[in-house]
């Protein structure tokens, strides 16, 4: 299988390693990206086989590819899926798939003037906890399910404060960056369509009066501060000790964030996020309320409890395996790979990418109107020429 990547940053070589891993005829043969010189001189002799290209659309003519593979920035996700969707070849394509509603609107409409099938990546659907969420959910043991309260309290939330991730106009924000997985897998377990929301964001701690540039090695607070990145042990996602004060009046994002969401049949969801819990106070999941029943899960603990309403009864399911985004990220590879051999179709389709990235930017200007919105398309707004 030939792969072709525009964006060949961490996540997606993290992808591509676990498809490998699944089926080692996957292989890159083609990359697009801007450091294309850096990469070829970091691969050393697996450069030999890989075609580097100077843009997408002369890579998706001429290398031959069974899929493409989008792993830019943010920013860039919904222009360059709109640039190579014409093309027909199945599209892995990173989170969230715009950052403001132009984009959005322009991709919604490419991809359904082209059908081309698409894999959005939206490991929390795929991950086996949810799987199995979702079986119990459909089962009937807990009723329908009429009420939802879900969280997210970001244990390694430094990373939007320190490094590129703080640029709002790269991210478009935290309900972008984070609730747009939580969004989609509500969605999922639901079944139903929201109708309606309202949020509320508050920036009160990744706040300060450092000097705008100022990196944690040169403060002299480095040593004192416990979120210096001299300090924390970083992630594979954060670069080294070095990175931006976020502390600084330059630091972007709220660090926290709230939304409620009413769905078709009347029920709602409440949502938070959080971005200064720190270790065990990281948490991710959600309580689903039935009648006869409450189910809640976190990613966190991989495990499961349903607490039976009418009878003393609490159910507890264990999770024996974790692995990248809990599973996740591997089932959704198995899934592409079998999309591009057309085998199936995509698990976390482009339906559902459109519709989380709606919900975030309508939070998004909840949060700053105050305002309940609908959760609608409004195609007579401008870009409606795909």
């Amino acid at each position: 299988m030939r792969l072709g990547v525009i964006g060949y940053g961490r996540r997606i070589r993290h992808m591509v390693a676990e498809m490998r891993r699944i089926d080692p005829d996957c292989r890159v043969v083609a990359i697009n990206d801007l450091q294309n010189n850096d990469i070829k001189q970091e691969l050393g002799e697996e450069a030999a086989e890989i075609v580097f290209y100077d843009s997408p659309e002369a890579m998706v003519q001429e290398a031959e590819l069974h899929g493409i593979l989008i792993g830019t920035r943010c920013s860039l996700h919904a222009d360059l899926a709109i640039r190579v969707l014409p093309k027909g070849i199945p599209l892995f394509l990173e989170k969230p798939v715009a950052t403001d509603e132009h984009a959005l609107l322009r991709l919604k409409q490419k991809y359904e003037a082209t059908g081309t099938e698409v894999v959005v990546s939206f490991p929390l659907r795929a991950a086996p906890l949810v799987t199995l969420v979702k079986e119990i959910i459909d089962s009937g043991k807990i009723g329908t399910v009429e009420h939802v309260q879900a969280v997210n309290n970001v244990p390694y939330g430094g990373v939007y404060y320190h490094h590129w991730y703080r640029d709002e106009k790269e991210t478009g924000g935290l309900f972008l960056q984070k609730a747009t997985h939580d969004f989609d897998y509500i969605n999922y377990l639901l079944g139903m369509r929201p109708t309606l929301i309202c949020a509320m964001t508050s920036k009160q701690v990744f706040k300060g009066n450092k000097p705008a540039g100022l990196k944690c090695v040169d403060c002299d607070e480095r040593h004192a501060c416990p979120d210096s990145t001299v300090n924390i042990r970083r992630l594979p996602h954060e670069t080294p000790a070095g990175e931006y004060c976020c502390f600084a009046v330059d630091t972007g994002n709220e660090d926290a964030g709230s939304a409620l969401i009413r769905y078709e049949t009347g029920m709602h969801v409440s949502y938070s996020q959080n971005f200064f819990a720190r270790g065990k106070a990281g948490s991710r999941g959600a309580r689903l309320l039935g009648y006869k029943g409450t189910l809640e899960f976190d990613f966190y603990t991989n495990a499961v409890k349903v607490y039976m309403h009418h009878s003393p009864v609490v159910e507890t399911y264990e999770m024996t395996e974790e692995a990248g985004h809990f599973g996740g990220d591997a089932v959704l590879a198995r899934n592409f790979i079998a999309v591009m051999k057309g085998e199936a179709k995509s698990i976390a389709p482009m339906e559902a990418g459109l519709l989380s990235a709606l919900m975030c930017l309508r939070a998004r200007e909840s949060a700053l109107t105050n305002a309940f919105l609908p959760i609608g398309w409004l195609e007579d707004q401008e870009g409606s020429n795909p």
